[in-house]
């Protein structure tokens, strides 16, 4: 849907968070005089109508009955369409759509496609791969924008002159089927893994491997880049796409710290700024992203660019030292799985892990075979909503002496418990909770900042994305 074929409906915007804001400053851009409203929690509501004026008509919290009143709603990505409010209004009729599905419709050709855009996805990764994609474009001499679920709304660069030569686009799976759902195709879009994740938003863990594979079962992209080693992956058919597969010895993929394509070696990845070998896997992809795209994947690949990449902050951040204290920030961990690669980037050394958060139902037993047979941390202290159910998990292989276990009430206390298992000998105190931020801070980097500033760093140097933007 475009945005002109909103005037004459009854719309409605639903979330006043930055991409709320976004799309309400398009429509009045755009149409003027089309009447909006407003639904957003009940303790927003006087800020919103502060900021918006007599312009906007501000609600609380909407019913079933309210959003069946209006022919489209605009909802912010955070916002689950599987609420029970949602699907009462959708099964009358209101169509819910986002600010991602508005943005690709805006910029689709005749045929659907969005011509030189790059969508990226996956359940970890992502982040630090589109912004690797964006600065190895860059570095080649191609204005190419930053943007999406990493930091910066779609709706927030609609129209931006002059216009980027490709665009890099994270999509997080709140807005993986929005994509579809605009009827345009990405021309290039890469999936890197799949693991359970946002169930409760979802509802299950079937529908988020749906939503998020949407990007390339329903929005079918002209190509798909696809991660061979992962099962849910390797399973996928995509007849209307042509599919270029990383990961397996015919395309780009890793031997050792070596990136290979095919059987041709390209360079070593040891030395290179990206953290965890995941990351370095990662690479992989955007080189054949950037394949996909006609370039020279190969020559920017050698390009001193790489070594240039600056990492993001809250992923396997490394924030400074302290008395033989390596503090390591990887807030953005919000499964078990992001927790065991932490693990592995930190392999042979003396870690103390903190893990736990808000509770979403996410099961802990693989990380807990992990821990049972692979080389464990050091020391885990369990916190958060779901500490407790952690730690007991936990708590038999304590017994038998595997590692140290403690449980904390809050992140200070974690922290302390932590400094004192690794002693005068020091370590790695690792930040990779496994698990969202939500009941005690209002994001990940809302933790992040609070745990540099808990180790005695300046949480405003650590917090940059870096290059996010045109």
């Amino acid at each position: 849907m475009k945005i002109s074929q909103l005037e004459g409906k009854r719309v409605a915007l639903w979330g006043w968070g930055r991409e709320g804001r976004a799309a309400y400053a398009v429509l009045r851009a755009r149409l003027p005089a089309l009447p909006l409203t407003l639904f957003c929690p009940a303790a927003e509501v006087d800020a919103a109508r502060a900021e918006a004026g007599t312009a906007l008509d501000v609600r609380g919290e909407p019913s079933a009955e309210q959003l069946a009143g209006f022919d489209v709603v605009i909802k912010s990505p955070g916002i689950s369409p599987y609420l029970p409010v949602a699907q009462a209004a959708l099964a009358q009729g209101t169509q819910f759509i986002g600010g991602t599905a508005l943005w690709f419709a805006e910029h689709a050709a005749a045929d659907g496609t969005v011509g030189n855009t790059i969508c990226v996805t996956g359940t970890k990764g992502k982040s630090t791969t589109t912004s690797l994609l964006a600065h190895l474009l860059r570095a080649a001499g191609h204005r190419t924008g930053l943007v999406g679920n990493i930091g910066l709304p779609l709706l927030e660069v609609l129209d931006p002159r002059p216009a980027p030569a490709y665009w890099a686009v994270e999509l997080s799976s709140y807005q993986t089927g929005e994509v579809a759902r605009s009827g345009a195709h990405p021309q290039v879009a890469v999936v890197l893994n799949i693991f359970p994740e946002h169930l409760d938003w979802h509802g299950s863990e079937q529908r988020y491997i749906q939503d998020k594979l949407a990007l390339v079962t329903e929005g079918a992209p002209r190509i798909a880049v696809l991660n061979a080693a992962d099962p849910q992956l390797a399973a996928l058919s995509l007849p209307g796409s042509q599919v270029i597969w990383f990961n397996q010895p015919r395309g780009w993929h890793m031997r050792g710290d070596i990136v290979h394509r095919g059987e041709q070696p390209v360079f070593d990845s040891s030395d290179t700024p990206l953290p965890g070998r995941h990351n370095r896997g990662n690479l992989c992809a955007v080189l054949a992203a950037i394949e996909a795209l006609g370039l020279d994947a190969v020559a920017l690949a050698l390009a001193p660019a790489v070594q240039s990449f600056r990492p993001l902050p809250n992923r396997l951040q490394r924030i400074g030292a302290r008395e033989g204290v390596v503090y390591v920030n990887d807030s953005i961990s919000t499964t078990p799985h992001a927790s065991l690669a932490a693990l592995d980037c930190f392999a042979g050394q003396r870690i103390a892990l903190l893990v736990g958060g808000h509770d979403r139902g996410l099961d802990w037993s693989d990380f807990v075979q992990h821990m049972a047979h692979d080389q464990p941390p050091l020391e885990i202290v369990t916190m958060g909503a779901n500490g407790p159910r952690i730690n007991a998990l936990l708590q038999p292989l304590a017994d038998a002496g595997r590692f140290g276990l403690h449980a904390a009430q809050d992140l200070a206390e974690a922290m302390n418990l932590a400094r004192a298992a690794l002693g005068a000998a020091g370590g790695v105190l690792l930040l990779s909770p496994g698990a969202p931020s939500y009941g005690v801070y209002r994001d990940y980097v809302a933790r992040g900042r609070h745990f540099a500033e808990l180790a005695g760093f300046d949480p405003d140097l650590i917090s940059a994305i870096p290059g996010i933007g045109l």
